[in-house]
């Protein structure tokens, strides 16, 4: 129990120093992971051998029931007769163009832009409809105060690789307030060893503005994911899973700038943005008694007219508390 309350101070601590685009999102039914845990997840371009576009992402999450009492989890959407987890997360996100090696702004590339953000969320999963719910609260800030340049100095200074250059043409600071959604609805399953799901997500703010709609499975040896809560589970899970999304972009904070602070040395004019995406994402996840092992890759489409496809991976590694 004393080491509980140790990492729970630990992170609260964290989140009362950092206050992040939403690309790590844990809430999706393949990454079930138990109903009290922490769990950090680092995504990096590295893993596909790429240095460019979402270069890296770190993510820190806590879901426990205490968290009920956040104010937010008052205005966040559920389900009616579900079992619910709350969760708080820490997410720091880095975006640059085609080149660090540049101290000229590349047009027509991908401007430099650094997130910091706190997201407070709720998965409220109805097992007698087979449903799931999750909605999130993201607060934060964009770009210097972020931290973006920091970040990714820091790490290759760590890896002894090229000190990026470029950084001072970031998009300007601003405030992220956004408001998140995803649905998901089970279409199949097999004896826990093949489920097949529909799904659908809104995000509305000041730093996203998308809907999209998509599939995803789980095939494997798994807990299903619609079980009560109360139900016993597996203490060992092994599976692969795959999501594929279609996105519409109305505003992406991240290319455009934000909407309060129109000073940005160089963004991505709206004319010139990729409304249509698409999203492809894959992994292995291993769960042996408390522990969350995974590993995942995704690739995405481009996302203004003279960008191109990107591809990144990343791993989690969580603890049930």
């Amino acid at each position: 129990m004393k080491f509980y309350k140790i990492i729970y101070f630990l992170f609260i601590l964290t989140v009362a120093k950092y206050t992040s685009a939403q690309i790590i999102d844990n809430t999706p039914s393949f990454k079930n992971s138990g109903n009290t845990y922490i769990r950090f997840q680092y995504d990096n371009d590295f893993f596909t051998k790429t240095d460019e576009y979402y270069t890296q992402g770190i993510h820190v999450e806590l879901v426990d029931p205490s968290l009920k009492k956040n104010p937010l989890s008052n205005l966040l959407l559920s389900l009616k007769n579900s079992d619910k987890k709350y969760g708080l997360s820490i997410d720091h996100f880095g975006y640059t163009p085609t080149s660090i090696r540049s101290n000229e702004i590349l047009f027509e590339d991908r401007p430099f832009c650094g997130n910091l953000s706190v997201k407070s969320f709720v998965i409220a999963t109805d097992s007698k409809n087979q449903q799931r719910l999750s909605s999130a609260i993201v607060t934060g800030i964009m770009d210097p105060a972020a931290g973006g340049k920091e970040m990714q100095t820091t790490i290759h200074q760590w890896l002894n690789n090229t000190i990026p250059q470029g950084w001072q043409h970031q998009i300007k600071n601003d405030v992220i307030i956004n408001y998140n959604i995803n649905y998901e609805k089970k279409l199949l399953n097999h004896n826990n060893n093949f489920l097949l799901n529909g799904t659908g997500d809104i995000k509305l703010g000041t730093h996203d503005n998308k809907i999209s709609a998509g599939m995803n499975f789980m095939a494997g040896n798994f807990n299903n994911p619609y079980q009560p809560m109360k139900e016993k589970i597996k203490k060992v899970t092994y599976y692969l899973y795959g999501q594929a999304k279609a996105g519409f972009t109305a505003y992406d904070a991240t290319l455009q700038g934000g909407i309060v602070n129109k000073n940005s040395p160089y963004t991505i004019a709206a004319k010139d943005i990729t409304r249509l995406t698409f999203q492809g994402d894959y992994g292995i996840v291993v769960q042996f008694n408390k522990l969350y092992l995974e590993y995942s890759q995704s690739i995405l489409t481009k996302e203004f007219t003279s960008g191109k496809f990107h591809r990144w991976g990343g791993f989690s590694i969580g603890i049930s508390l």
